[in-house]
């Protein structure tokens, strides 16, 4: 799988390994424009998600003292930096939002070909790794990465008064089941997200779980 996201495109045949990088980062330029159902704390807008992969790469570095051992932070700085790059041909799929997951790993696995497949051979193997082990979720360094990545919007949710949470009339169940990887990722932050869980229950900003609810 990470062989055919990486395979260089028509397109890059002919030009050198300086072209192909700066077309790579033009391209990636454009995640600037897909915007995310998360809103930024002050409620005034979406954020994007350049701007989210930039967040969570900090977070990487402000809460590297909460990562499990073996965890190599500078890994997890550029998984982040890479692991929504996708978004770019595939946009951003919500979380909660079940019909429109349907078909996005596939959605996604082309268009890493697509970006990746512009860099250099050598390079292009390299960030698509990075992308497909994120994916995978199977490394110390994947799973604490997806931790930052299910912990951000918790924080910017939660401080915002409710944000796509309240918008979309997302459940207490529905969250605790997003953030769950959490529990193992980055186990130093799993108290933090019961009590934000249980204080924004409280402030009606997720809605109360059904009868039928897990």
């Amino acid at each position: 799988m990470m062989d055919d996201a990486a395979s260089p495109s028509p397109e890059a045949d002919d030009e050198g390994p300086l072209a192909r990088r700066l077309r790579f980062a033009l391209e990636a330029d454009r995640l600037k424009a897909v915007l995310r159902r998360t809103r930024l704390v002050d409620g005034s807008r979406h954020e994007n998600s350049a701007e989210h992969s930039w967040h969570i790469a900090l977070l990487a570095v402000l809460l590297a003292d909460t990562a499990p051992p073996g965890v190599d932070h500078a890994r997890v700085v550029r998984m982040l930096l890479v692991h929504d790059l996708v978004e770019v041909d595939a946009g951003d799929t919500f979380c909660y939002d079940a019909d429109a997951n349907l078909g996005r790993e596939a959605r996604e696995q082309a268009a890493a070909r697509r970006l990746f497949g512009i860099l250099p051979a050598a390079q292009a193997r390299e960030l698509a790794g990075l992308w497909e082990e994120f994916e995978a979720g199977e490394s110390a360094d994947a799973r604490f990465a997806a931790a930052l990545d299910r912990f951000q919007p918790l924080l910017l949710n939660y401080h915002g008064g409710g944000g796509s949470w309240l918008e979309h009339g997302v459940t207490r169940a529905q969250v605790l089941r997003r953030m769950d990887p959490i529990r193992e990722g980055a186990p130093a932050l799993w108290p933090v997200v019961v009590d934000v869980v249980e204080r924004a229950c409280r402030a009606g900003w997720i809605a109360p779980d059904g009868p039928q609810a897990p």
